[in-house]
């Protein structure tokens, strides 16, 4: 795979971003929606080893060409209630072909669960989405975001309950549906 594609997403990705967002709760029918502010800056490839080390994922060289990031976010719902957070990600690509690459996404806290994680995710180079894939104790959370332009992302979030082990993902938790502009100081 040409990784062009792949380092410009993640270079556009870099800045300040407005979000507009729907949640479905599908277990108590319940639907909500919430404004997010986040601040994208890359990461230091010290900062990258500290990812890989929290992790216990193997050390890499040329880390400055992975893609790592400082995310920054605030979150307030339609009820007031707010979130914030701040972690450090990166993505190792693995494999790939003439459109699809896949790897590891690391983080030094996870979003559902106060703790390291390693997810997996594939980027198609020509829809331009990164789809992320976690496993955590009680649901598997699969994140796309489809950068439509470098000013505008498009976001999906679906939470499965966690099937037993090798059976398909299937019973739906909540669906969250995302419109990300990026906000030009």
């Amino acid at each position: 795979m040409n990784t062009t594609v792949f380092e410009q997403f993640f270079a556009d990705c870099v800045g300040n971003w407005h979000s507009d967002r729907t949640y479905h709760y599908l277990t108590h029918q319940e639907i909500e929606r919430s404004q997010t502010t986040f601040e994208v800056e890359p990461l230091t490839s010290q900062v990258k080893a500290k990812v890989l080390a929290d992790n216990n994922y193997e050390k890499l060289n040329h880390l400055e060409t992975l893609p790592g990031f400082n995310l920054g976010f605030y979150t307030i719902s339609e009820t007031g209630e707010e979130k914030r957070q701040n972690l450090n990600l990166m993505f190792v690509p693995k494999s790939g072909d003439n459109t699809i690459l896949v790897g590891d996404y690391l983080r030094d806290r996870a979003y559902e669960e106060d703790r390291p994680i390693v997810a997996h995710f594939s980027f198609d180079s020509t829809t331009r989405e990164l789809l992320m894939t976690t496993n955590y104790t009680r649901v598997v959370s699969v994140d796309s975001i489809t950068l439509s332009n470098p000013q505008l992302r498009i976001r999906k979030i679906l939470n499965y309950e966690k099937p037993p082990a090798r059976q398909p993902l299937q019973n739906v938790l909540l669906v969250g549906f995302g419109v990300e502009k990026k906000v030009v100081v």
